[in-house]
């Protein structure tokens, strides 16, 4: 799919479904959602550059990524998408910059791409350029990853009570295998944030590296190093909820332990206590013919009156130490 994006007096306009051999030449932003070998061709035509195919984005080496060809730089990121939902995933987003026009190239929906469009959609300087466009996507990328470090950490202090405060009508026999599975989607999310924010950090040390030095006014180069801020704290947030995810986890695999040793001491103390009982009615039991006890007329009440005490004696010593 092709979405060219014009200025125009006062907003910046979303042409969708456009003819690829009448591309307008005043496009600032050309937006390619899984475009096909036609879209490719005809924006490669316009702008003068090459489009990277989907196994190129998907490199991982910085210099397959991030790199000048054709006097455009070239800038793949990796970008959070449905965050929101059970199965957050990422995907690739090459960013290009070819004299003052943005060309992105993306196989998937971020959300910061939606968002943008329709802010500028309902207003935007009539000399918006594609690079002012750019810092706009890096600013909503990175406000995305805060809100979503936000949500992960609001949820691992509910993890947190649920853990070392539950409530007193389900205590410790709640779910813990619905507590372990949260802790580890959490973990997984946290972690592809933290992907997203280090790659967004290398797209800005790249593009400020500029050797035309009036590229970038002033306002946009104190727009970058705001965003170099931004993506270096949240970094270390993402980090810090990294280590107290695993914290979590293991003080979960703890109480789980304890959960275990307290109901191997209960079946413990238990045969414990059952052992004296059956002990005495293992003798009894035996039936040989010379034994005095089994004429008495009062044998089977006392011996069941000492198989109770025998089991009664066990467990009140077990309070009285506290074991219980």
């Amino acid at each position: 799919m092709l979405s060219v994006f014009v200025p125009t007096s006062s907003v910046l306009k979303k042409i969708d479904n456009i003819d690829v051999e009448a591309l307008p030449p005043d496009a600032i932003w050309i937006d390619l959602k899984s475009p096909s070998p036609g879209e490719d061709k005809a924006v490669e035509r316009l702008v003068g550059i090459e489009i990277p195919t989907r196994e190129d984005m998907q490199e991982i080496e910085i210099s397959s990524r991030l790199y000048i060809e054709n006097n455009a730089r070239y800038m793949t990121a990796t970008l959070m998408c449905a965050a929101d939902s059970q199965v957050p995933r990422t995907t690739p987003v090459t960013f290009i910059l070819a004299d003052h026009r943005l060309v992105t190239v993306r196989y998937d929906e971020p959300k910061p791409f939606a968002l943008i469009a329709a802010k500028l959609a309902r207003s935007c300087p009539s000399t918006i350029t594609g690079d002012a466009v750019l810092l706009e996507l890096l600013d909503a990328v990175i406000d995305r990853c805060a809100d979503i470090l936000e949500r992960v950490g609001s949820d691992v202090d509910s993890v947190s009570s649920q853990i070392f405060e539950p409530s007193a009508e389900k205590g410790h026999a709640r779910s813990y295998s619905q507590i372990l599975l949260m802790i580890g989607k959490k973990g997984d999310l946290t972690s592809k944030v933290r992907e997203c924010l280090v790659s967004i950090g290398r797209l800005i040390s790249f593009v400020t590296v500029e050797t035309d030095t009036g590229r970038w006014s002033k306002e946009q180069k104190a727009q970058f190093k705001t965003l170099q801020r931004d993506v270096s704290s949240l970094t270390d947030h993402a980090s810090y909820l990294s280590n107290k995810i695993t914290f979590v986890l293991d003080a979960m695999l703890g109480v789980v332990n304890l959960e275990q040793n307290n109901i191997i001491k209960l079946f413990s103390v238990m045969a414990v206590v059952l052992m004296p009982p059956t002990l005495i009615a293992s003798v009894y039991g035996m039936n040989f013919k010379m034994m005095p006890e089994l004429e008495h007329p009062w044998g089977y009440p006392l011996a069941l009156l000492g198989m109770l005490a025998a089991a009664i004696g066990p467990y009140l010593f077990f309070k009285w130490k506290r074991w219980l």
